[in-house]
């Protein structure tokens, strides 16, 4: 087995883990995810529902803030795991939030069946940081 694929197999593993803790009383759609970084760590969120759904925090989005919290800003790639028969990718609001930080990251997405697939970020949010932002920088 390859390096990658070891680290990657322990990023599923880590989503999973902590897709168990999820807090999904209105979907019934837990959702875990776990972020590596360039320095090595590991870092899990897992989506938190709100009666109130707009207020509903993405898996994705605990990791990041997580490595965030600590310190991290140079992520390497997210595994992202949900119970659903086709493997889940993060949202387009995610999607934005990871690439402010490597828009060239890998995601690995799973079902916790096992079925998994592999991704740039790039290829599901290109142009990430064309816009407003960008056209003030000279």
């Amino acid at each position: 087995m390859q390096e990658d694929d070891r680290i990657y197999d322990e990023l599923v593993a880590e989503a999973l883990r902590v897709y168990e803790k999820a807090y999904a009383p209105y979907s019934q759609f837990p959702v875990g995810a776990a972020l590596s970084t360039k320095s090595g760590n590991i870092f899990v969120g897992c989506n938190v529902e709100n009666v109130s759904f707009g207020l509903t925090t993405c898996a994705e989005q605990g990791a990041i803030a997580a490595a965030v919290a600590a310190g991290e800003r140079e992520f390497i790639a997210l595994a992202v795991v949900a119970n659903s028969i086709e493997p889940v990718l993060p949202c387009g609001r995610c999607r934005q939030l990871l690439a402010e930080f490597n828009p060239s990251m890998e995601i690995i997405s799973s079902s916790i069946s096992g079925k998994k697939g592999r991704f740039l970020l790039e290829s599901l949010l290109p142009y990430a940081k064309q816009g407003i932002l960008e056209s003030r920088r000279e």
